[in-house]
């Protein structure tokens, strides 16, 4: 297969609809045969029900060493187009005034097609470390894939020094994210005809309760911190944000649903919050509902979609390195996830750096300015470059 550049790399993975609710396995299969074509070998890791698939592979040193290295990590899903008003085919590398438009240009197939278009290069350099690529499924919908990958890594024995998560940044290095916690909640009364209130047990009205408590909390972060003034929304976060329940307007609900989730600054204890949340259950709430009905209930379940704060040390050698490489010395943190604290979690330390800024990701007429895959390019360059010390 003959070698592509940047561009024609992103207009390839541009063209896989990997929209999250769809299979990402054409683009994985794609990624793989092009890596196999210059002699490098790729692992799959597939999700739990099948069609999706995370794929690493590894650039070995000049010496055939595997183990080391900096790991370039990037996600294939994207997020839905639906209702979006798109000046050209979302799926359609389009250039306009110096800009590629096209879903996930930004967000963040700009830095795999980078990574891809350089392969050549990086294998040519005599490097005494390896180079890791690591392709996750799933990050847009909850971070679910990478941990299956850094499962199968860790039961494989694999180390990296370092990771660079390459999410929209404007080629700043990022230091820090909040961790996103999510939780269903489901609340139990007693049905009964609506003119009979005293024999039921409202769910609706006692789910309230708890959500109130929620913005109670959410409130009292928000006035009282802990604080961080590098986020742009320096406090911790809390809200409901989905709701069901009822069956009609004359019965007492028996079941009420909700969702609610935090985003909690790093070095925040997410036990520790959702601790607060329970004890108001246990001490308040159900002794209250169960004077109306012995069997009423609350079940609270932590969904997958939880990812953890990231913290960057600017003592570890991929801050140092990348902060050298850009030139970039001030402090930025971001209230939005990446998988950067998953692999922090996992033992290597992450940092995010990639092109297109998060402005231009998940709206109508995404994209990804020419320059700053430009500049991308050369940060990957000068990083691979390191690795030849």
């Amino acid at each position: 297969m003959k070698s592509m550049n940047a561009r024609e790399w992103l207009q390839r993975l541009v063209a896989f609809d990997t929209t999250s609710r769809n299979s990402n396995l054409a683009m994985i299969e794609a990624i793989r045969d092009a890596l196999a074509s210059q002699g490098i070998q790729s692992e799959l890791t597939y999700a739990p029900e099948g069609g999706k698939a995370n794929l690493f592979a590894t650039l070995p040193a000049c010496d055939g060493a595997t183990q080391g290295g900096i790991v370039l990590s990037g996600h294939t899903d994207v997020v839905p187009v639906d209702g979006q008003d798109w000046s050209s085919d979302p799926f359609s590398l389009t250039e306009r005034d110096g800009r590629l438009y096209g879903r996930g240009t930004a967000d963040m197939k700009g830095y795999i097609a980078v990574a891809l278009a350089l392969v050549p290069e990086f294998l040519a350099l005599k490097r005494t470390k390896p180079l890791h690529l690591a392709f996750s499924y799933d990050e847009e919908v909850g971070c679910l894939g990478a941990p299956v990958m850094l499962e199968a890594l860790a039961r494989r024995g694999v180390r990296a020094e370092g990771c660079v998560v390459g999410e929209p940044t404007g080629m700043r290095v990022v230091v820090a994210h909040k961790g996103m916690n999510l939780y269903r909640c489901r609340v139990h009364g007693k049905a009964a005809h609506s003119s009979l209130t005293p024999r039921g047990c409202n769910a609706i009205e006692y789910a309230a309760r708890l959500i109130c408590r929620v913005r109670d909390l959410a409130d009292e972060y928000r006035s009282r911190g802990p604080y961080d003034d590098c986020f742009d929304v320096p406090f911790t976060t809390m809200g409901t944000n989905l709701i069901s329940g009822g069956i009609a307007v004359n019965t007492i609900p028996e079941l009420c649903e909700f969702i609610y989730e935090f985003r909690n600054l790093p070095g925040m204890s997410p036990d520790g919050i959702q601790g607060r949340i329970e004890a108001y259950i246990q001490s308040e709430l159900l002794p209250r509902m169960r004077r109306e009905h012995d069997a009423a209930r609350i079940e609270i379940e932590a969904m997958p979609a939880m990812v953890p704060a990231l913290e960057a040390s600017e003592r570890d050698a991929i801050t140092r390195l990348v902060r050298a490489l850009t030139g970039d010395d001030g402090t930025s943190k971001v209230s939005y996830g990446t998988e950067g604290g998953l692999f922090q979690n996992a033992g290597i330390p992450a940092v995010i750096c990639g092109p297109g800024h998060i402005e231009q990701a998940h709206r109508a007429d995404e994209f990804v300015e020419i320059a700053q895959l430009d500049a991308c390019e050369d940060f990957l360059r000068r990083l691979a470059g390191s690795l030849t010390d």
